[in-house]
């Protein structure tokens, strides 16, 4: 057995992994049928083949048709969409591999192409100035309808019956996408949040939601098995702007997650260069690892170097890697024999079939 960080075995609160890699949650647009179901013979396939992963992680799944804001992404809401995703589980069990599906609710980054021409649901009525990728390609998003309060309570239920539906799918947990720039974090932000009822005006009522939605899905699934995605520091992307509350709300929202068993917390570091904005955290893993009492997952342009460092050093137990899981399906065991890793193409990350999503080849033995 290597003796690199990255390839030993964790326990995952009660789930236990064979390594600390983790393939992190991307959107593939494969799900490219009227039911918006993924297949045994496509996304089962497909995640089977990185079944070597310490853990998986889907792409998001939306908990709801009002969730929705890219073409061809998989739901979790109707009985077709679970059978399907029951055909996935069971490919990555039978291969040896354990999966989380990431529940997601894009929030304002929507248009009203999706919707029957109504607006997307949102905190506020602020256009996030950015494009939405629908049937007839990229197009501006427009300003959302903010939220009413009974919208806010049956989106919280929609993310209950969604953890309900992994549950029947046979999931081993979920991740709450409560990260770059949808709809947890539009409530999170002061500069995306103008509410002023109780879901808005301190950083205690934009986070409101976020811990209403926790104890609504710890009503039918097991709390360890509950997951966290967060990005501190997103700014100048996705619409998300930090100011000067950004921080010390994550700050809160972090050192509040200590109150729950939860399964991990999946950070990532800055997407951007934000080392110019003076109330920016440049360094998410080493300044959350402190607060944080519970496992941590770090994501954000780790090599095999960087993964072992950040956990030999202590800043997070578990390493995410996204585009470099896209072509190869078998990177722990690259990473075990010290194998060059494939280019990805990125020009097939989006597009429907096989191609760039089931015919990257194994290296390894």
């Amino acid at each position: 057995m290597s003796k690199q960080a990255l390839l030993q075995s964790f326990d995952l609160n009660g789930l236990q992994l064979p390594n600390r890699v983790v393939m992190a949650p991307m959107t593939r647009s494969r799900a490219n049928n009227p039911e918006n179901m993924p297949t045994a013979e496509l996304q089962g396939k497909y995640y089977a083949q990185r079944a070597g992963a310490g853990l998986i992680i889907t792409e998001g799944a939306q908990v709801s048709p009002h969730a929705v804001g890219y073409i061809n992404t998989p739901g979790i809401y109707t009985q077709e969409q679970v059978k399907g995703w029951k055909e996935v589980t069971k490919e990555v069990h039978d291969a040896g591999g354990r999966i989380f599906i990431q529940l997601w609710h894009v929030g304002r980054i929507s248009h009203p192409d999706f919707h029957n021409g109504e607006l997307p649901l949102a905190p506020s009525a602020i256009n996030p100035e950015v494009q939405s990728f629908t049937p007839d390609g990229l197009k501006d998003t427009v300003t959302p309808k903010a939220m009413s309060v009974e919208e806010i309570k049956q989106t919280i239920q929609d993310f209950k019956t969604s953890a309900k539906n992994a549950m029947d799918a046979s999931f081993d947990g979920v991740e709450i996408h409560s990260s770059n720039g949808y709809l947890f974090h539009q409530f999170f932000s002061a500069t995306s949040n103008h509410r002023s009822d109780a879901y808005g005006g301190t950083k205690e009522k934009r986070a409101k939601i976020l811990f209403e939605v926790i104890e609504a899905m710890k009503e039918v699934m097991p709390e360890n098995k509950i997951g966290m995605r967060l990005n501190p520091s997103l700014h100048g992307i996705f619409g998300m702007t930090m100011d000067e509350e950004t921080i010390p709300t994550f700050d809160y929202i972090i050192g509040k997650l200590n109150d729950y068993d939860l399964a991990y917390l999946h950070l990532s570091e800055p997407f951007s260069d934000v080392s110019d904005i003076p109330y920016a955290e440049t360094e998410i893993a080493k300044r959350y690892r402190p607060i944080y009492n519970g496992n941590i997952i770090i994501n954000g342009g780790f090599d095999q170097e960087k993964g072992n460092k950040v956990i030999e050093e202590g800043d997070a137990d578990m390493v995410a890697y996204g585009k470099p899981y896209v072509s190869n399906p078998d990177l722990v065991k690259r990473f075990e024999q010290n194998v060059s890793l494939t280019d990805w193409d990125k020009d097939t990350f989006y597009t429907p079939g096989k191609k760039g999503f089931l015919d990257y080849e194994k290296k390894t033995a």
